[in-house]
């Protein structure tokens, strides 16, 4: 079960990153952010039944930290700077909440890392070319 769901992320990320570099949108940033948000909860969707069976009521907070992680970004999107940063914030909570659940669920949220990582990526201005 974790499995396919964990292929189904990828598989959304890919599609995410193909539209991203295809149609190229005005706002590939706020695609991104927004994508990474829907594929984690559609992840958390469908790892409900399974760790509700698992783990009874730590089920809320075993799928809420990445949710709420995820949801982070989006609320500071209106702020420049504090996007960026909060891409990066995001990034690092649910890699950290993923290699924690490692084993377990963890792992199916490890691909939306991918996306906050390219966001963060494409906000950084290119650097001023040295030669003459």
């Amino acid at each position: 079960m974790i499995g396919l769901v964990m292929v189904g992320a990828l598989v959304a990320i890919l599609l995410v990153g193909f539209v991203v570099l295809v149609r190229k949108p005005a706002e590939p940033r706020w695609v991104v952010r927004w994508s990474a948000l829907a594929i984690t909860l559609l992840v958390a969707a469908a790892l409900t039944p399974y760790t509700v069976e698992d783990s009874g009521a730590a089920a809320g907070y075993l799928l809420g930290v990445p949710v709420v992680a995820a949801l982070l970004p989006v609320v500071t999107q209106r702020f420049r700077r504090l996007a960026s940063v909060a891409d990066l914030v995001a990034a690092m909570a649910i890699s950290a909440w993923g290699i924690l659940l490692g084993l377990g669920i963890g792992g199916a949220f490890l691909p939306v890392v991918v996306l906050y990582i390219g966001s963060v990526a494409g906000s950084v201005p290119p650097r001023p070319s040295t030669t003459g």
